[in-house]
């Protein structure tokens, strides 16, 4: 059952899931990893996908963003039916619209931070000035004006980590997905990373996925969708 959402129910929503299924393997070692799975997501939210490891999160994440391709089911995204693309047009919306933030912060080592962040924009071949300093603006408004030439081996994980948030932030994508972004990170910092990702993540034409089990960040997201087992069981708003 698709749980209400906050929104008003005349928005169409950014993202919509139905009945999803996938597993892995073949035989007697088959593993059946999502059993069925209804979700909406809407643009001006954080829903963050949250429940123990092995429920299927990842595996979810990952069909959103079209990397894997469902054995049932279809995904609609900013709309576009992504379950019908094919792997060049999949590759082409991921560009075109979405930002990724991963556990692993992913840096290339020899890049200062402000290339790092200019990555994507390198990628649509932006002229090299112009993409750092498109990357420059947006590494100052996650606080890091004072790091825009430092290397990866100089700043600190929640330092690496605002600027893989930068880097997802540089090509103004109109989804954001991120995978256990805080995972890597102790409290305090975990906490700041997600005090900022509230503040320049998140507009009214933006929508944002969280898949989490950090129970200590719950309370930066509007919404809240709970699995275990391959389902989706309870979606509810935060405190």
């Amino acid at each position: 059952m698709i749980a209400e959402s906050h929104q008003n129910k005349t928005t169409a929503p950014a993202v919509s899931i139905r009945a999803i299924k996938k597993g892995f393997g073949a035989g007697s070692s088959r593993v059946e990893v999502l059993l069925g799975i209804d979700l909406d997501a809407y643009s001006g939210e954080i829903l963050l996908l949250v429940g123990p490891s092995g429920c299927g999160k990842t595996t979810l994440l990952t069909i959103i963003a079209g990397l894997l391709n469902p054995d049932e089911g279809s995904v609609q995204a900013l709309g576009k039916s992504i379950t019908a693309l094919s792997d060049r047009e999949k590759t082409a919306f991921r560009r075109d619209n979405i930002g990724f933030i991963f556990q692993q912060f992913n840096l290339l080592p020899t890049l200062t931070a402000a290339e790092n962040a200019a990555i994507p924009l390198f990628v649509r071949e932006i002229p090299r000035r112009q993409a750092i300093e498109r990357a420059s603006e947006v590494l100052k408004s996650v606080g890091l004006a004072h790091r825009l030439k430092s290397l990866p081996s100089k700043l600190s994980g929640g330092e690496q980590q605002r600027v893989a948030i930068a880097r997802s932030l540089v090509a103004d994508p109109k989804m954001l997905i991120c995978d256990e972004p805080t995972a890597a990170l102790d409290g305090e910092t975990g906490f700041k990373i997600m005090e900022t990702m509230r503040a320049t993540a998140l507009r009214s034409d933006r929508c944002v996925i969280i898949v989490t089990h950090d129970n200590r960040i719950f309370r930066f997201g509007d919404r809240i969708a709970s699995m275990a087992d391959g389902t989706i069981h309870k979606v509810e708003q935060s405190c």
